[in-house]
């Protein structure tokens, strides 16, 4: 039965097809025309409620599938009309006789007015918007996959909702091409409704007369109510399949449903409906005009304007009192802060001497993006970033404290770590950072500068200009992404030094309410927070999630008897992560790596000297220089095609490489095979060799 249900569309389909063949009772053509304008009120209804075009994503399919199921109907009831001397069931008949009454020029003129309506303005009209949705929505993809690029360099959003953008971009402009097509089936459809009705008057006429049903006036009265009935029959569906049609394709900017949509813009500007409302009721001065009727619906207007403009102030009202009682709590604490007694107590001077893990300073041109209460975004977007970074590294970012400094250039800010300053940045408020794609038509004209998080050349573009930008092929990012891509940058490249003791600790904690035996078993004894945050530490240095806790601390228990060893016991806990690393660093299951020739191998494990503290590398200056020299011609080769630099080495070798190479070259990645997945491709494109 379930198979049956399955398959029940295709089944409908393939029926709908031989109808067009097969003669059909009269009393399953009436089943099937009322269940056709069922069916045309559910699609109807259907594009009033969804949210956005994309939820009803068959609706090109249906349109073709309705449209032929009405051209089938119409080939049944004309074969019936003809064959049974105008009579095609119950319903065409009614439908011919509600109209028509005892004038057939009504019910004529009635149809023509359908037809036309439903040809010239809603279909017509449905075709135009359907045709240049569908070219605006195929110009703006590669702007619209810039912009989610962008955001995923940022941190906003991480891969898997890019993927899901992507998609949607994807699909919305199959949807709006589809649509451009199948606007033309509601076309064709309407033109066919007229053939089919000329066709059954003056067939039916000829035949009747032919087989003798009557007079002329006689036949001719009933083949008309025939006609009309059948006309009515399939241009009612037909014509609210195309308001349905209009309704989908004008729904471009919605964010609700069309009931909410008309609801929050109607009653957003309640002056309108009194101004409406006043016009309304001075049309009474017109002699002619219903009075009664002026009265109740320039009253109803009226008093619904009045109504919501009284709403409105109250709302407005209580923000602003609100507003203004935030405020005052923020004097008071300012003052108080400001008062020479706070500082009579000693211990509020300790308080001074507390470092922050992260800072950020702003010019007074920088704040009103930083300010909530101004509408600014920056610190919603940290908060985004705090969440992203947690899921992709496994470390949860301290707290950002952010201050003015009016001693720093207006449009510049600093972002210091632990006190320091780490980095700065000037960006321009008022304009947008323009990068360049590698595929510019048209420079546009803007003041250069660089990208402060990786030091690409870009350029300030102000907002009038932003349109020319895009459709030159820049990437454009707005001042508070600029930001935060540099902030996220640093609290990656320093996210060794911010992870502190007592982070260490919170997540210890967190792993024993799902895991309390391993850390039980582990914690303090024999691995001290403190062992744990050295190793966490070097993990993070290199790039290395440390979000998989549970496996680092089984591998610090499985190898406890070399603990003394940091470094040793990191590169067993890197090849315990190895499904992880290679997450992070691979591309579609794929990498592309320089290796290490195995004669450069031997000499660097030839040269590594044990000591009571550990292992270390102990090489003459000219040979190191010789690789440093080597390895930076083979990354020159390669930097263009592949834009994450990785060196493979074998397990023995990769942490003395690392060291040797990370004063001068800190930017690459350096990995072991046994920190590869088995599954994954390696592609060697460069090698390493003396």
């Amino acid at each position: 039965m379930r198979k049956i249900f399955s398959n029940s569309f295709s089944i409908a389909i393939v029926f709908i097809v031989l109808a067009m063949i097969i003669p059909l009772p009269d009393f399953m053509l009436d089943f099937l025309i009322i269940l056709n304008t069922g069916l045309s009120i559910v699609i109807l209804l259907m594009t009033m409620y969804i949210k956005e075009a994309l939820q009803f994503s068959a609706f090109p399919t249906v349109l073709l599938i309705t449209t032929v199921f009405r051209l089938s109907l119409n080939v049944s009831s004309t074969r019936l009309i003809l064959r049974n001397s105008g009579d095609a069931g119950a319903v065409i008949r009614t439908f011919g006789e509600f109209v028509m009454g005892d004038d057939p020029v009504v019910g004529f003129i009635i149809f023509i007015i359908l037809v036309i309506v439903n040809f010239l303005v809603i279909t017509k009209g449905a075709e135009r918007v359907a045709e240049v949705a569908a070219r605006f929505t195929l110009d703006a993809m590669p702007g619209k996959q810039m912009a989610i690029d962008a955001d995923l360099n940022s941190g906003i959003i991480g891969e898997d909702e890019a993927r899901v953008r992507r998609l949607k971009v994807q699909r919305e402009a199959d949807f709006y091409g589809s649509m451009d097509g199948a606007t033309k089936f509601v076309k064709g459809d309407a033109i066919m409704s007229i053939i089919t009705a000329v066709i059954n008057l003056i067939g039916g006429v000829v035949i009747g007369m032919v087989r003798g049903g009557g007079t002329f006036s006689t036949v001719l009265s009933t083949y008309s109510i025939a006609t009309i009935g059948d006309g009515l029959a399939s241009q009612i569906p037909a014509l609210l399949i195309s308001v349905a049609t209009g309704m989908i394709v004008t729904r471009a900017a919605s964010t609700d449903s069309l009931n909410n949509d008309l609801k929050s813009q109607f009653t957003s500007e309640p002056l309108v409906l009194i101004i409406a409302g006043v016009i309304v009721l001075s049309l009474i001065l017109i002699p002619g005009f219903p009075p009664l009727v002026l009265l109740i619906i320039g009253g109803a207007v009226m008093f619904m304007g009045i109504r919501l403009n009284r709403t409105k102030k109250e709302q407005i009202a209580l923000e602003l009192a609100e507003r203004k009682r935030a405020e005052k709590s923020d004097m008071e604490d300012l003052e108080q802060n400001a008062s020479n007694d706070y500082y009579r107590n000693i211990e509020n001077v300790f308080n001074l001497l507390a470092v922050e893990p992260i800072e950020m300073e702003f010019g007074y041109s920088l704040l009103h993006l930083v300010d909530e209460k101004s509408g600014g975004s920056f610190i919603e977007r940290v908060v985004i970033l705090r969440k992203q970074f947690a899921l992709d590294m496994g470390m949860v970012i301290p707290s950002v404290r952010m201050r003015d400094n009016p001693e720093v250039n207006p449009n510049q800010y600093i972002i210091k770590v632990k006190g320091e300053e780490v980095a700065r940045g000037e960006i321009l408020a008022d304009h947008f950072l323009a990068l360049d794609s590698g595929d510019i038509s048209t420079p546009v004209e803007g003041i250069d500068t660089v990208e402060p998080a990786f030091g690409i050349p870009a350029k300030w573009v102000s907002e009038d200009k932003k349109i020319m930008a895009e459709v030159a092929g820049y990437t454009l990012i707005d001042p508070v992404s600029v930001m935060v891509t540099h902030l996220s940058e640093i609290i990656k490249k320093y996210a060794h030094e911010l992870l502190s003791r007592q982070d260490v600790k919170t997540m210890v904690d967190k792993l024993k309410e799902t895991n309390p035996s391993l850390v039980e078993e582990l914690v303090p004894s024999p691995i001290t927070l403190g062992y744990l945050q050295k190793v966490l530490a070097m993990l993070l240095k290199e790039g290395v999630p440390i979000r998989d806790l549970d496996t680092i601390l089984e591998t610090l228990g499985d190898h406890a008897n070399i603990l003394k060893d940091t470094e040793i016991i990191t590169e067993y806990v890197r090849q315990a992560l190895k499904r992880t690393i290679t997450r992070r660093f691979a591309e579609a299951n794929s990498l592309r790596v320089i290796t290490i020739d195995p004669h450069v191998e031997d000499m660097i494990v030839s040269n590594v000297k044990k000591s009571d503290q550990g292992s270390y590398l102990s090489m003459d200056p000219q040979t190191i220089q010789k690789i440093i020299s080597v390895t930076n011609g083979e990354i020159d080769k390669v930097k263009d095609v592949i834009p994450n630099i990785i060196i493979l080495t074998s397990p023995v070798v990769r942490i003395y490489f690392k060291k040797l190479t990370e004063q001068f070259l800190p930017d690459i990645v350096v990995l072991s095979y046994s920190e590869i997945d088995g599954a994954t491709q390696i592609q060697a494109i460069g090698n390493i060799s003396l």
